[in-house]
């Protein structure tokens, strides 16, 4: 089992091993979590690998990606009879759980901790050693169903395959990937106390090795709060604090006006990977619903529909220059544990590469001191760090009294 931080290496670790067996004659599978994942990886295989032949499991339906395409030795199949002898086949868990025939003597699990342990359960059949990489940090596997009759028990189907795996075979060697790539200076220290207290990691990069330049400012507050995030590498754009819907128009449009704004400014980055153009498709916003999302896509203007606009959960895996995040507990009322978890609040604050800026209504902390958590506590359940609650405190916190961090007036 390998744990990795936000933006360490998962990917590359995986490549990597994937390029290495197949160089050795091992036939090897693979198991991700998303279709978007398993294409990634398929796109990343050939530009590491592009001699090794890679067999893609997919739906009847499935339509290949350009990622796909470009692979030039990757074939496309429903069945593994399809897909001739590749010495890498690579699906998602649910393929992977439709197979019944044949093993692998090798398997690599990318996103581990997002796969749930029924889905271990289904597939753990066909290989004989395996190599689980995840981050423990992230969001938890998730369910449309009741699942409360299964808690405390030892085969909890919610539990991630790790978990399961690990509480079942405790002296597993656990390795960890101490640094992140992908976060900059500014980004460890904070995501690392506030999501792995016990398990903290280094950014690869120091001072002066990344930036972000904006052009010429008008001073309002848009322009103020992405002039701070360029330099500290955070940015905090508080509306006045007020009870809304879910899907608060102001705030929505606040994230479509950020993001708008930094593409009119003729932003630049520097990085020791390059630079260029800060362009949409380099900036990100996130959020913790669907119809959150859809909101904030209605206010974007024209010039900035290239910029994602998504969920945490889709965001996961996933980096950009830019990202604006709609806070999950903006203009609630209460505190549920879905917007209280601290997968959540990862996520989406660990996808940029030079800054990343939070929009909130005011009122976030003084609603987290009035619902503390109230989670019934079950017998066998492993406590889980951090807590979300904590971990949401953490972050308001350093965005309020960071250095060189500002609090700033809401658009009018």
């Amino acid at each position: 089992m390998v744990d990795s931080p936000p933006g360490a290496g998962k990917s590359t670790l995986v490549v990597r091993a994937a390029g290495e067996l197949a160089a050795a004659g091992e036939p090897l599978m693979i198991v991700a979590q998303t279709n978007e994942q398993v294409d990634d990886l398929i796109a990343r295989l050939g530009a590491r690998s592009p001699e090794v032949p890679v067999g893609r499991l997919s739906a009847v339906d499935y339509e290949a990606s350009d990622r796909v395409r470009d692979h030039p030795r990757c074939r496309v199949g429903a069945k593994v009879a399809e897909l001739g002898d590749p010495a890498v086949t690579i699906g998602t868990a649910a393929k992977w759980a439709t197979v019944t025939d044949g093993s692998w003597p090798w398997a690599i699990v990318d996103e581990a901790y997002q796969m749930r342990s029924d889905a271990l359960l289904r597939v753990a059949p066909r290989f004989v050693r395996a190599l689980f990489v995840g981050d423990p940090g992230q969001l938890d596997p998730f369910s449309t169903v009741e699942v409360e009759r299964w808690t405390g028990l030892s085969w909890d189907p919610m539990q991630s395959a790790v978990a399961v795996l690990l509480r079942h075979n405790p002296d597993l060697p656990v390795h960890r990937l101490p640094v992140s790539w992908r976060l900059p200076h500014t980004a460890a220290p904070v995501v690392a106390e506030a999501f792995y207290p016990f398990t903290g990691f280094r950014s690869g990069t120091g001072p002066g090795d990344r930036s972000l330049r904006f052009g010429s400012s008008s001073g309002d507050p848009l322009d103020d709060v992405l002039d701070g995030a360029a330099e500290t590498g955070w940015g905090l754009h508080e509306l006045p604090g007020r009870f809304t819907i879910r899907t608060d128009a102001e705030a929505a449009a606040a994230c479509a006006a950020l993001a708008a704004r930094a593409l009119t400014r003729e932003a630049v980055t520097v990085s020791e990977s390059g630079g260029g153009a800060l362009t949409a498709d380099r900036i990100a916003i996130g959020a913790a619903h669907r119809d959150q999302a859809a909101a904030i896509r209605s206010f974007l203007p024209p010039e900035a529909k290239g910029v994602t606009v998504d969920t945490a959960n889709r965001l996961q895996g996933r980096e950009y220059d830019l990202t604006i995040v709609l806070h999950p507990l903006s203009g609630r009322q209460d505190a549920t544990a879905f917007h209280l978890e601290s997968g959540r609040l990862c996520v989406l604050t660990s996808r940029h590469r030079h800054a990343c800026v939070v929009v909130a209504r005011e009122g976030i902390a003084e609603l987290l001191d009035a619902h503390p958590s109230t989670e019934p506590v079950h017998l066998n359940v492993p406590v889980k760090f951090p807590d979300g609650w904590e971990a949401n405190q953490a972050i308001l916190a350093y965005l309020h009294k960071g250095l060189s961090l500002r609090r700033h007036e809401p658009l009018r």
